[in-house]
């Protein structure tokens, strides 16, 4: 079964829209693991517009599944993961003043670096994941640095899919393969939700973990948290 990890930035956005401890983030990833999540996602920014840096030391002691990490690894963030030490620290190449995250690394150009931090991240037991493209240079590249996994980065594939091109996924696919090959784990994330989940994780192969957030926390507005991540458990079966 493909592992499902809640990203909870969402909430932290609430949170911060009224400048008080509702909702509370730490009692919603307790909630989150409670019905059935394999995982809690943070993605913390410079500017702290949603989860914030104090967020992540609070969230340690209660996540028992997995702890996935996620921010452009600036010196910043380097040095909360490396205090924290979650499970998972995914690399992602976001500018300061991106919305969300919009493009994965350039592997080849910026090999030296990822190898550099990642060297650093797995001397402390931390699992590396590199955001990437649906593009096979960038998985060779991205094995040439060392890192554990790679997430592979489905806006495309889900605006696509929601046009009602299924052929989008097919670069996902072999990416999958050649990472597979090459020994790299696979997750992916953004834009996946309800609607793309199946059939998304029914063609990719070997797929590890799904990292999902704003979707998921606009589908519990409707649906309810408890009753939507059993329906991403239905269907990553």
């Amino acid at each position: 079964m493909t592992k499902l990890s809640v990203n909870i930035n969402k909430i932290a956005t609430l949170r911060n829209a009224r400048g008080g401890d509702a909702p509370n983030v730490v009692q919603v990833a307790k909630d989150v693991q409670r019905f059935g999540a394999a995982g809690v996602t943070i993605h913390p920014r410079p500017d702290e517009r949603h989860i914030r840096y104090q967020d992540a030391f609070d969230l340690k002691p209660v996540v028992y599944t997995e702890f996935n990490i996620e921010g452009n690894p600036i010196d910043k963030f380097l040095d909360l993961v490396l205090q924290i030490q979650p499970t998972q620290a995914t690399l992602v190449p976001d500018a300061v003043d991106a919305i969300t995250s919009n493009a994965g690394w350039d592997t080849l150009k910026h090999r030296d670096f990822l190898s550099e931090v990642i060297t650093e991240l797995k001397s402390k037991g931390i699992r590396t994941s590199i955001f990437v493209d649906p593009d096979v240079r960038m998985i060779e590249g991205a094995a040439n640095t060392g890192t554990d996994r790679i997430e592979l980065y489905t806006e495309t594939f889900a605006h696509q899919y929601s046009l009602g091109n299924k052929e989008a996924v097919k670069p996902y696919i072999e990416c999958a393969h050649l990472a597979h090959e090459l020994g790299l784990g696979i997750n992916a994330g953004h834009d996946l939700s309800l609607q793309n989940i199946k059939y998304f994780k029914d063609s990719i192969p070997n797929l590890l973990e799904v990292s999902i957030g704003h979707a998921l926390i606009c589908e519990a507005i409707y649906d309810g948290l408890e009753n939507v991540i059993k329906s991403y458990l239905q269907k990553l079966q």
